[in-house]
């Protein structure tokens, strides 16, 4: 079968042909029909976030038709855990030491073909195009457990206004909250889309908003961007960074984090994530915008995403 596979990290994704996949024990056969392009693959890519081994076909939002049946499901980052350690047996399994991860420990959806544990594959909304659901898979689903993390915020800004951000924008207007919006300075584009989603206010990153936040989302990954977020937030308020990488925050001073502000992160998803948003997904209804790249263009998809000049997510089928 077609795969684009990361050969060594640093350089662009290889087109390879391989063997198709056998299935194991509690495994499913799936037929790839679109896979959202994340930017944890450019982190892997960038060799920012180590692979187990190479080469490895990378792509974390898939969807799929089992083969055989042609019953269609998504497949996550979360490919399995160990389900005995503490962190499981808490309900934590987002924080399972021995996770295993889609397109990082096991080969992904950048591909024609590709397996999975059944156990953590996802039903999907039946009204949902293939390339409108992947991105729900990924982006969707952290932007929801941020959000989550977040508390319920009466006012919430958003720093980063990418495919995680369009969708979660969506979520927290249908629940009726008030979203602000920060993007790269001069991207007037992006703000634009913010505004169009629903949000009350829309500017740059190293601007001040016109309103005190209850919480901040970080998807951005430039850590300089967390001062500047406690900042926006009032007393008592959480800025919840949603990236599974992001450049060193710089030191700040010790009165933006005074007044019982919350600074947290969000590791991966647990599978409840995915069931609560795929859930209420046709409810708000969450609209996803999407660029549909083929697969052999799975790097130009990359490097527009790197760019800035993606609107909402970026699909590869093959």
């Amino acid at each position: 079968m077609r795969a684009m596979a990361l050969v060594e990290a640093g350089r662009p994704l290889e087109a390879v042909e391989v063997p198709e996949p056998e299935p194991g024990p509690g495994q499913l056969l799936l037929d790839v029909r679109a896979c959202g392009v994340c930017r944890t693959d450019l982190h892997l890519l960038d060799g920012e976030v180590e692979v187990t081994a190479l080469p490895r076909v990378l792509g974390h939002q898939i969807v799929a038709t089992v083969a055989g049946s042609g019953e269609r499901v998504g497949v996550p980052w979360l490919a399995s855990t160990c389900g005995e350690c503490e962190q499981c047996r808490a309900g934590h399994e987002n924080l399972c030491p021995r996770a295993r991860f889609t397109g990082r420990d096991v080969d992904g959806g950048f591909a024609e073909q590709a397996v999975a544990d059944e156990r953590y594959c996802f039903g999907l909304p039946g009204d949902y195009p293939d390339e409108q659901a992947a991105p729900l898979l990924c982006a969707g689903l952290i932007g929801f457990r941020t959000l989550r993390l977040a508390g319920d915020p009466a006012r919430v800004g958003i720093y980063g206004f990418g495919a995680a951000a369009h969708i979660v924008a969506q979520v927290a207007r249908w629940e009726g909250r008030q979203v602000y919006a920060f993007t790269r300075p001069g991207d007037e584009a992006a703000q634009a889309f913010a505004r169009e989603l629903g949000a009350v206010w829309a500017g740059a990153s190293d601007e001040r908003p016109p309103d005190e936040l209850d919480a901040a989302l970080v998807f951005a990954p430039d850590g300089a961007v967390v001062p500047r977020a406690l900042e926006a937030v009032r007393p008592g308020g959480t800025v919840v960074c949603g990236g599974i990488h992001m450049s060193d925050i710089p030191a700040l001073p010790y009165r933006l984090l005074w007044g019982e502000r919350t600074l947290r992160s969000v590791a991966n998803l647990t599978r409840r994530d995915g069931e609560e948003l795929l859930a209420i997904a046709p409810r708000v209804p969450i609209r996803t915008t999407t660029t549909v790249y083929e697969l052999d263009r799975a790097n130009d998809a990359l490097e527009d995403l790197r760019a800035g000049r993606l609107t909402g997510a970026a699909v590869v089928v093959p």
